[in-house]
Order: C-alpha cells, then sequence, then structure tokens
C-alpha cells in the first residue's frame, strides 16, 4: 500500500528573470522552478510562510509532494535545491524536479512496531529501545511505502532486531549497504542479574585513585 502523499500548492509565476524573482519575494513569495520530464519548465511561486513551514519540519529534500499549480495537471515531485540569502539563511529560490512513476528515489519511511504484547523481555519489564524510526529506503515514485513494519514477537531481553531480519515492502531496499539496527529489548534495573549486582558491590569497593591519602599529606 502506497502512502499518502502531501500536497504541495503553489502558483504560476507569470514572468521571468530576476525582475519576476523580486517581485515575487515583495509579495511574500519565493520563486521556484520545476523541471524534468517531458515538458518544458514552469517557473513558480510558494509562499513563504509555506515554505518555510515544510523546512522547519524537516525532511524537505527527501519527500516525494503532489504538486498542484492551477491550470496545470497535478504532478508528482521531489526537492533538487533550496537557495537561501547567504547573510538572513532565508529561502529565495528552489528547484523540484518531476518524477515518473518509474523513477527511483530516497525517501525516509516510518517503522511501525508490532506485537509488543507478544514479547516475552517486554512482558518481563523489559524496554524496547528504538534506534531508528525511519528508514531511508530506495523506492519507486509510483509505488511508495507507507511503512516498514517490525515484528517484535519472540523478543527477549538483550535480544535485537537489524534491518537484514525485516521483510521490505516490495521493491525497495536500503540506502546503506551494511546490516544495522533498528530496535533492542535491554533490560531495566529490577532484572539485573545476582552477579552484575555482586560485580557492581565489588567495583564500589575499589578505591578511587587519588582519594587514599597520599604519604605525608596530613603532616602538610
Amino acid at each position: 500500500m502506497a502512502g499518502e502523499i502531501p500536497d504541495l500548492h503553489a502558483q504560476e509565476r507569470t514572468g521571468t528573470g530576476k525582475g519576476a524573482a523580486r517581485a515575487a519575494r515583495r509579495a511574500h513569495m519565493v520563486p521556484g522552478i520545476v523541471f524534468g520530464g517531458d515538458t518544458d519548465p514552469l517557473p513558480i511561486n510558494i509562499p513563504f510562510n509555506e515554505l518555510m513551514k515544510r523546512l522547519t519540519d524537516g525532511r524537505f529534500k527527501s519527500t516525494l509532494f503532489n504538486l498542484k499549480v492551477p491550470g496545470h495537471d497535478d504532478v508528482r515531485v521531489i526537492c533538487r535545491d533550496v537557495q537561501r540569502d547567504v547573510v538572513k539563511d532565508l529561502p529565495v529560490h528552489f528547484d523540484l524536479l518531476r518524477l515518473r512513476r518509474t523513477t527511483k528515489i530516497n525517501l525516509f519511511i516510518p517503522v511501525e512496531f508490532v506485537n509488543e504484547e507478544e514479547a516475552p523481555g517486554i512482558k518481563r519489564g523489559g524496554v524496547l529501545t528504538v534506534v531508528r524510526n525511519e528508514i531511508e529506503l530506495i523506492v519507486t515514485a509510483g509505488d511508495i511505502p507507507e511503512k516498514v513494519v517490525v515484528d517484535l514477537a519472540g523478543l527477549d531481553i538483550n535480544d535485537s532486531v537489524s534491518i537484514s531480519q525485516v521483510e521490505l515492502p516490495k521493491g525497495s531496499k536500503p540506502t546503506i549497504d551494511r546490516d544495522f539496527m533498528i530496535c533492542s529489548v535491554s533490560a531495566p534495573s529490577a532484572l539485573k542479574s545476582d552477579d552484575e549486582e555482586a560485580e557492581e558491590a565489588d567495583a564500589d569497593e575499589v578505591p578511587t585513585v587519588g582519594e587514599e591519602e597520599a604519604p605525608g599529606e596530613s603532616e602538610a
């Protein structure tokens, strides 16, 4: 099942060049360009506040959008660049790339953890430690997965789940080649073994270097 693709609303920009771009900025808009595919480049404007919100939310350059421009067919796009003012660090221009349904792109896909109630380690009071709540995958623009599901059933204390143990959505693969950890079940202090407690007790009895009185120090 493909995830819901957020809409990105824009207006077509009349005129090109620096004059039209300056006029857009005076109207509190950020000028941009849509390119790629079999269609001519389309100059557009996006309200400054809307673009800033998208940038603040994060992942703007790795999120697939459904671009809606009045008078034009909706098209799937991904941001390829955002130019910023060198002094104020505010966006002054952006580039969007049109995508075919078969285009391969990198996107961050959220992770859903299921069957927590069937994990013995969690039943015993273990704590689920999430290392990654989203995973960057190479996916097809026309078939973007909604989520990656991690099954916690059977996990005991000190068990972990790595990417190689997860069934990824069809047609997708991680951008990272190595086998990385997604989550683990760690033991709470109440479940520490007697050996661990004994080791900690022994450690408490070892004097810290520098705590013992140096010879002759009391005579100073």
